[in-house]
């Protein structure tokens, strides 16, 4: 099932972790919308090959390579996006690391700073960036990809809990100091989505799947499942909506 609100064709989007998974469906469905895509992710090619379907499906795309956990680069990735495009309008802060799941007291220091660097830093430098560049051209939409552990914890998983608590507390605060300035800033929190990451967090599609058979919907979702809901925040559509977690865990929450 397709989702493409009518709002947002011609309009500039910027998508961290951009070349697989959530992010990767996100642009292309903003593709699809007629939007101006940046694809900021660490992998070119693999980037370079969803700006081709974006570009065939009549959307423009621009490939950004950029380490969400390196300052400079997620400056220089907004910079590239406005140069290109005119204007930023959007963004969807996806980009994340799951890192090493075991007890507290076994993590590596450099394993847990790894983590809140990708996952706290890396949405903090986006929206100090993203959010200069919307304040010069009057306002704009971020969506914040936070996590079912925004909500709740997991046991094994200190650090991404931490840290995707933290996105939810960035994503709040600055819902607050913007939005009388035009910017709306919501997050999503997905529950377990079948990507490439979450694979290899639970060690194989299949134990993803048996890890969610105890939720109401019995799988793991899929990554447009996370998408379409992305584009409907970042449209005009959800104009009086900012500072939400939207929590899209196939019912796992309401037990």
């Amino acid at each position: 099932m397709a989702y493409f609100p009518d709002d947002l064709a011609g309009r500039t989007y910027l998508v961290t972790g951009a070349s697989s998974g959530i992010g990767a469906a996100t642009a292309r469905a903003l593709g699809r919308a007629g939007a101006n895509v940046a694809l900021a992710a660490r992998r070119r090619a693999a980037s370079a090959t969803l700006a081709g379907e974006i570009e065939a499906a009549g959307g423009k795309a621009l490939v950004v390579a950029m380490d969400v956990g390196i300052e400079s680069e997620v400056q220089a990735a907004v910079a590239a996006t406005v140069a290109c495009f005119g204007r930023l309008d959007g963004a969807f802060n996806n980009a994340g690391l799951l890192g090493v799941a075991t007890s507290l007291h076994e993590i590596e220091t450099a394993d847990f700073d790894a983590v809140l660097r990708t996952n706290v830093s890396g949405v903090f430098w986006s929206m100090k960036y993203e959010i200069a560049a919307m304040l010069a051209t009057g306002g704009g939409v971020i969506v914040n990809n936070a996590s079912l552990v925004a909500q709740v914890a997991f046991p094994g998983l200190s650090a991404y809990t931490a840290s995707k608590h933290a996105v939810l507390g960035l994503t709040r605060t600055a819902a607050l100091e913007y939005f009388k300035q035009g910017i709306r800033i919501n997050a999503v929190c997905p529950g377990p989505v079948e990507t490439p990451m979450a694979v290899q967090g639970f060690g194989s599609l299949e134990n993803l799947q048996a890890a969610t058979l105890a939720f109401p919907a019995g799988r793991p979702g899929q990554p447009e499942e996370i998408a379409r809901p992305v584009l409907f925040l970042l449209s005009e559509a959800a104009s009086y909506i900012s500072g939400q977690g939207l929590t899209i865990d196939g019912g796992y929450t309401v037990q």
